[in-house]
C-alpha cells in the first residue's frame, strides 16, 4: 500500500530531531519475521498539492499522552478478549514521544522477561485549544491536526508487571513515534483512513479508521468530561488487528528492524529499532 511517488512529494526529511527524544528502546524478535533492510535515506511523503507549510513537526515534549485501548474489535479479539463498552483509557509519558526517522530504543529491562516489543500503528489526534466538557457535535473544531503515530509496547509490563495497568509497558523513551502533523482542514473525515503498519516492508496491519468502535468525536467529548485537554495534547485513537503478540507465532521487534505506519492522506512515521 505504499503510494507512487507521483501521488506523493517529500516534505520532511525523515531523520528530524523536532522531539528530541532521549536515548533508548527496543525489541527481541520471535519466530518467523519480516526480513530486516536497512532504512533509507528517503523522506516523509504527503499528498502532491500540500505545501510544506502546511505540515508541522510535533512539539518537543506534548503536555499529555492520552491513549484508547481495544478500539477496534479485530484487535481486542487478537488480544484474548471482547470489547469493552466503555472508553480503555491509558496515559503514555509525554517522554516517550519522539518523531519521524528517530531510533526505539529498548531498555535493558525490557529484556528482563524476554523478547515483547510489539508496534501498534494508530492514527494521532492533537487537541488545537484548551477544552473541557465538549459536546460531541463540537469536537472536531477542537482538532488542530491529525499525524501517524506507534503506540510502541512492551507486552510483560503492559499485562504482567504493573498490576493489570496499561502505562508502564507502553512508556518507556522513544515508545511513542509521532511523525508530521497534517492540519485538521486537510483531513475532512478521521474516519476514512487506511492505516497500515509495515516491518522491514512487510504489511503486518492494514485496517481503516471507520473500524473504529468509538470514532474520533466520542473520544474527544468522553476525555474531556470534567477533565481539561491541554492545547498540544495528543489522543492516540486504538490500533487494528496484526499486532506482533495476536500472532501465531508471536513476531516482535528486534535490533535492526525498520517499522513504518502511514495513513494517506496524513502522513507517515518511519523508525529504526536498537537495543539501549
Amino acid at each position: 500500500m505504499k503510494p507512487s511517488s507521483s501521488a506523493f512529494r517529500s516534505v520532511y526529511p525523515c531523520r528530524t530531531r523536532a522531539m528530541s527524544p532521549p536515548a533508548s528502546c527496543a525489541a527481541h524478535g520471535t519466530a518467523s519475521r519480516p526480513r530486516r533492510r536497512p532504512p533509507d535515506a528517503g523522506s516523509c511523503r504527503v499528498p502532491a498539492g500540500r505545501s510544506i507549510d502546511s505540515l508541522r513537526a510535533m512539539p518537543q515534549r506534548p503536555p499529555a499522552i492520552v491513549a484508547i485501548g481495544k478500539n477496534y474489535a479485530d484487535h481486542a479479539a487478537e488480544m484474548g478478549g471482547a470489547a469493552p463498552a466503555s472508553l480503555v483509557v491509558f496515559h503514555k509519558n509525554p517522554s516517550a514521544a519522539c518523531g519521524d526517522g528517530d531510533t526505539i530504543v529498548i531498555p535493558p529491562i525490557c529484556d528482563e522477561h524476554g523478547p515483547q516489543v510489539d508496534f501498534e500503528g494508530e492514527l494521532a489526534v492533537i487537541i488545537g485549544r484548551d477544552c473541557r466538557d465538549v459536546p460531541e457535535r463540537d469536537a472536531l473544531s477542537y482538532v488542530r491536526g491529525y499525524a501517524a503515530a506507534n503506540d510502541v509496547s512492551a507486552r510483560w509490563w503492559q499485562r504482567e508487571g504493573s498490576g493489570g495497568q496499561f502505562s508502564r509497558g507502553k512508556s518507556f523513551d522513544t515508545f511513542c513515534p509521532i511523525g508530521p502533523e497534517a492540519p485538521a482542514a486537510s483531513v475532512p473525515d478521521p474516519q476514512a483512513l487506511r492505516l497500515v503498519t509495515r516491518v522491514n516492508g512487510t504489511v503486518m496491519q492494514d485496517g481503516h479508521t471507520s473500524a473504529m468502535i468509538h470514532p474520533v468525536t466520542r473520544i474527544i467529548a468522553d476525555l474531556s468530561r470534567g477533565m481539561t485537554l491541554a492545547a498540544g495534547t495528543v489522543i492516540l485513537t486504538g490500533t487494528p488487528a496484526g499486532v506482533g503478540f495476536g500472532r501465531k507465532p508471536p513476531v516482535f521487534l528486534a535490533a535492526g528492524d525498520v517499522v513504518e505506519v502511514e495513513i494517506p492522506g496524513v502522513g507517515r512515521v518511519r523508525n529504526p529499532v536498537r537495543h539501549g
